[in-house]
């Protein structure tokens, strides 16, 4: 279907919606369904017995069915973990208002899960398909939010080492810059080093939302296969969460999130954390003696040059809670990292004094407000800045090899390129989100993301040198409107467009005398505009039955990094980069069941099937030190993943899930070829295609002391063995990352007051080899204590 038989299609749809909702007014029967403590039951099912009339109450637990006639009714309500419960009630000229209250049947059921997904029903219930985590659960532990991610079905976090280190998300076979991060929906394109998902600490988080191939318009900005919303806890409010951990490699992380809100509404919030490690870990390693040529292979040494540090605080000051405000912040994010680096793309580069430095520097600003002008209208703009700079310092000639020793050479050498390079990408980003909802069933929504980036590199080892003087500037803007509607809180539907905009301007050498030494640059500007479109609907076909599907037409435009690289990420640049397209479909289902008043059983499955165009994959440089992105003519993937998770009271849950992605290399011709190339249809190199999760976790209520808890839990992570390269190509030898095994353990003890826990971790308890992208190995087993303390106090 055209773009334009699209669009005239939705005008219709959203039209023919309009006319049927003012339609039919009349008497309305209303209400809203609460436990006997008073706290509401959000999506319950409510029934008017011998009519056709049906409907799920909304996170509120309110509900109301319109154009009911006069006469005698029973009400049903049924709800997940209460007993079904009956009214009769008696409908004349005059609407009906009704509370109502169930006994609770199985406590705690919304605790079904490890990670909480219960608690954020109102995100898993949407039409698109998404995982939400209730980071609140995991704030006692020592994960960041990218390892508390690695645990959600359909998703991989792919690092190349220890704290600190380089990571890349991947959600259903799409990854890196393909999935688009967000914090509270900006999007964090431009946060820099200091900040980045492995060293982010979950307490910084309130949920974490997945999206899956499709993207809510409302997130805006360019993502290919998917995105990851960072909630943070906005309600105004007075607290303080502090938290240190202490483990092995020398591994210190401390937090503190704290803030104030005055009765006026005045706001002060601070969230500051830090990293150090000394990442000193077992590797397996071959080994050749720098002077005599021995060769030593498999040998288990530590590594010698990974240390990493980093601190961030992000300061926010203004006021909450006005008519024409609901959040006016201004605010810094102020960081700085320094990381050695050890290797480069494979284990056989290694380094002993290379290092690089990062800082963020970006004010940022927030403006939120409801019901602006008229009712029903709310805006949400932001803005940001980064002034911060990287920098790579390779200035030391010498040769290492994993004994740590090293041969050292006159002149001016390095170990991979002579460089004190800085550069600054001066990257600004502005949103502007607008919803309007008019009535209960229709609400619409506008979105425009402008980012822009103008590169600026110097070197003091070379300040003539017309290399760092040459444009490096990309400029981008998404525009997205979209339209929802809602029936009976039992069937909603969304569409949406969105247009792509992407300015490039750089340049290229060239010999204009033919002479040897004899090098000029002639600048370019390339322009390029997309449009893409997508949809998605959920219907209950009972209260605990929720079927799904979504589509998107997404594009991702080439970021700064790709286009021009990145020494301190490996990273070579690629002038000739385009942008990438993919048709992502999924369908998916959710089921919920109790039993025995004490058991409860979640299952969950989604298919997906993706097409891309010009898709955008890492791959080695020419000598192997550093990685480069190319685009792959077409590539497709079929896959499933899915969740089923059991739960006995509040003490005990258990979970497994797993993920099948058949990613393949569709490109029949080669660019300049007249024969079919010998890798197609093979699937994607250094790409994990089968992997999963299985998790239990016991509470163990009064321990010691009435009102403290005791929490033991167990992950265990696989990942199927997948090569390094084409399938189809080398030998039968050739280069892979074999099938992998990750357990951990872990004890959380909570005092009865709240404010004091204490954490004990063991991670990758059987010291298992752990690998990733190019098969860079992950830490060893390790050791973690982390201590928190909590206070909070209402407004």
């Amino acid at each position: 279907m055209t773009t334009h038989k699209f669009l005239f299609s939705s005008i219709i749809f959203l039209f023919s919606f309009l006319s049927f909702s003012q339609q039919n007014q009349g008497v309305s029967v209303s209400g809203q369904v609460k436990e006997n403590s008073g706290q509401t039951i959000p999506y319950a099912t409510i029934f008017i017995e011998k009519t056709d009339l049906s409907m799920i109450s909304d996170k509120n637990g309110n509900f109301t069915f319109k154009n009911v006639r006069p006469g005698k009714y029973t009400l049903k309500i049924t709800a997940i973990g209460f007993s079904n419960h009956k009214k009769s009630i008696e409908v004349s000229d005059k609407d009906v208002n009704i509370q109502f209250q169930l006994e609770s049947e199985l406590n705690e059921l919304e605790s079904v899960t490890v990670l909480g997904r219960s608690q954020v029903e109102k995100v898993n219930k949407q039409a698109y398909n998404v995982t939400a985590i209730d980071a609140k659960k995991l704030h006692n532990s020592t994960l960041d939010l990218a390892h508390a991610l690695d645990r959600v079905s359909g998703v991989r976090v792919r690092e190349s080492g220890g704290v600190g280190s380089r990571s890349e998300l991947s959600i259903n076979g799409f990854t890196g810059n393909q999935v688009k991060i967000f914090i509270d929906g900006v999007p964090m394109d431009n946060f820099g080093s200091s900040f980045q998902m492995n060293n982010i600490p979950i307490n910084l988080a309130d949920r974490v939302e997945v999206y899956k191939g499709v993207v809510p318009i409302w997130l805006g900005g360019d993502a290919l296969g998917g995105a990851v919303n960072i909630v943070t806890n906005s309600k105004p409010r007075t607290y303080l969460d502090a938290s240190y951990s202490f483990g092995s490699f020398n591994t210190h992380r401390s937090t503190l999130n704290a803030g104030y809100t005055a009765k006026n509404g005045f706001t002060a919030e601070i969230n500051a954390f830090q990293n150090y490690s000394d990442n000193n870990y077992w590797v397996n390693v071959d080994i050749a003696d720098l002077n005599t040529g021995a060769y030593f292979p498999n040998q288990r040494v530590r590594k010698f040059h990974d240390h990493y540090k980093n601190e961030t605080v992000i300061v926010n000051i203004g006021i909450t809670g006005k008519k024409y405000a609901d959040k006016l912040l201004f605010g810094l994010t102020a960081g700085e990292n320094k990381a050695d680096i050890q290797t480069g793309a494979r284990m056989k580069s290694v380094f002993g004094k290379m290092h690089e430095r990062g800082t963020t520097l970006m004010p940022t600003f927030k403006y939120q407000v409801k019901d602006l002008f008229t009712k029903n209208l709310n805006v949400n703009v932001t803005g940001n800045y980064n002034f911060g700079k990287e920098q790579n310092i390779d200035t030391v000639f010498r040769r290492y090899n994993w004994f740590g020793d090293y041969k050292e050479y006159a002149g001016n050498g390095a170990e991979r390129s002579r460089t004190l390079r800085i550069f600054k990408n001066n990257n600004a980003i502005a949103t502007t989100n607008i919803t309007y909802s008019l009535g209960e069933r229709h609400s619409f929504s506008l979105n425009n993301t402008f980012n822009n980036s103008d590169r600026k590199e110097s070197d003091e080892l070379v300040p003539e040198s017309l290399v760092y003087q040459q444009p490096k500037k990309i400029q981008k803007n998404v525009v997205g409107a979209g339209y929802k509607f809602d029936y009976n809180q039992k069937w909603s539907s969304s569409v949406f467009v969105k247009g792509y905009t992407l300015k490039t301007t750089y340049s290229r050498s060239y010999n204009p005398s033919g002479n040897a030494g004899d090098i000029a640059y002639q600048e370019y500007e390339d322009k390029t505009s997309s449009y893409g479109f997508g949809g998605a609907s959920s219907y209950y076909i009972r209260q605990n039955l929720q079927v799904k599907g979504s589509f998107e037409k997404s594009y991702r435009l080439p970021t700064t990094d790709e286009v021009f690289g990145n020494v301190n990420d490996n990273l070579e640049g690629n002038l000739d980069l385009r942008p990438e397209t993919s048709d992502n479909f999924n369908i998916g289902f959710a089921y919920q069941t109790s039993f025995n008043k004490v058991n409860a059983l979640t299952f969950d499955m989604n298919l997906l099937y993706r097409n891309a165009t010009d898709f955008i994959r890492p791959t080695l440089n020419n000598n192997q030190t550093m990685t480069t992105n190319v685009n792959q003519g077409r590539v497709t993937n079929h896959g499933i993943d899915g969740e089923i998770r059991y739960s006995y009271r509040s003490r005990f849950t258990a979970g497994v899930n797993a993920t099948y992605q058949n990613i393949r290399n569709m490109t029949e011709y080669e660019p300049n070829q007249d024969y079919v190339s010998p890798v197609y249809k093979d699937r994607i190199p250094n790409m994990p295609y089968l992997f999963g999760n299985a998790d239990a976790s016991y509470i163990f209520p009064d321990f010691l002391k009435k009102g403290n808890n005791l929490s033991l839990g167990y992950n265990l992570l696989y990942v199927h063995a997948y090569y390094l390269y084409w399938p189809s190509m080398g030998s039968d030898d050739k280069l892979d990352i074999p099938e992998q095994f990750n357990h951990d353990l872990n004890a959380v003890y909570t005092f009865a007051n709240g404010k004091y826990n204490i954490a004990l971790e063991c991670k990758n308890v059987l010291d298992n080899k752990l690998y990733d992208n190019f098969s860079l190995q992950k830490p060893s087993r390790a050791f973690n204590i982390k201590l928190r303390y909590f206070f909070s106090k209402s407004k």
